[in-house]
C-alpha cells in the first residue's frame, strides 16, 4: 500500500497526548493509563478513526485503543480526536505483529478488523490480518472468551478468512455476506470505507470469531 506522506506527521504523532508513545511500557498495566480497570478493545488498522471514536462515544464503560501503522493516516484521526472529549480512547502507531509484545496475555477483550488491506496476491497471504499468523498473535493477547470481529467489502478476502480462521484453530461464531440486510446489523457502527462502499451498493461482509 502506498500512501501520500504528509510532512510533519511523525512530529505531530510524537507530540500528541492521544498517542501512546512507548506502548510496551504499559504492558500489563494499561489500567494505569486509562485510570480504571474497564475492559480494553482494540481496532487494528483503524484508518481515519471514525469507527473506533464512535464506539468509544457509545461505550464509555469500555476502553479503546486504535492501532494504525501509517503516520499520515493516523494524523487524520488525531485531527478528529482533538475535537472530541473522550477519556476512554488512545492511539498507537505500531505494526500489528508487535501486539504480543505490547499487551499481556488476556489483556484485550475484543479485536476489531475493519476493511483491512486484502493483499490479493497469493504470495502476500501472510500479510492479511486474518491469516493464521496474525490469528496466533490475537490468540496471545485476547482474554479467554475474547472475540475478533472482521468486516470487509472484499469477497475474496472474506472467503479466504472463512477458511483461514478455522484452520488457525478458531471457530466462526457468526457471519454474513450482506451485513446491512442481516440481524448482525443491529448496533453496527460504520467506518469511512463502509459508508463509501455501501453508497456504491457493495454488500458488506462480517464475521465474529472466537477460540
Amino acid at each position: 500500500m502506498r500512501l501520500r506522506h504528509i510532512p510533519g506527521a511523525e512530529e505531530a504523532i510524537a507530540s500528541s497526548p492521544y498517542v501512546i508513545q512507548q506502548p510496551a511500557e504499559y504492558r500489563g498495566r494499561f489500567h494505569e493509563l486509562f485510570g480504571n480497570h474497564n475492559p480494553i478493545r482494540i481496532e487494528v488498522g483503524m484508518g481515519k478513526g471514525r469507527f473506533i471514536m464512535e464506539m468509544a462515544a457509545r461505550n464509555p464503560q469500555v476502553n479503546f485503543i486504535g492501532i494504525e501503522r501509517y503516520s499520515s493516516v493516523l494524523l487524520r484521526a488525531l485531527q478528529k480526536r482533538a475535537e472530541l472529549e473522550l477519556p476512554n480512547i488512545f492511539f498507537m502507531c505500531v505494526d500489528a505483529k508487535e501486539l504480543a509484545e505490547i499487551f499481556e496475555p488476556g489483556e484485550i477483550e475484543k479485536i476489531y478488523l475493519n476493511f483491512s488491506d486484502p493483499w490479493p496476491k497469493d504470495r502476500h497471504a501472510k500479510r492479511r490480518l486474518t491469516s493464521p499468523d496474525f490469528m496466533k498473535v490475537y490468540d496471545q493477547v485476547l482474554c479467554g472468551d475474547g472475540t475478533v470481529e472482521f468486516k470487509t467489502d472484499n469477497q475474496g478476502l472474506f472467503a479466504y478468512s472463512l477458511e483461514a480462521i478455522p484452520e488457525a484453530g478458531w471457530r466462526i461464531d457468526a457471519f454474513t455476506e450482506d451485513l446491512h440486510h442481516s440481524p448482525m446489523a443491529e448496533g453496527n457502527v460504520m467506518t469511512e470505507y463502509e459508508m463509501k462502499f455501501s453508497a456504491m451498493g457493495n454488500p458488506i461482509c462480517k464475521l465474529i470469531a472466537s477460540r
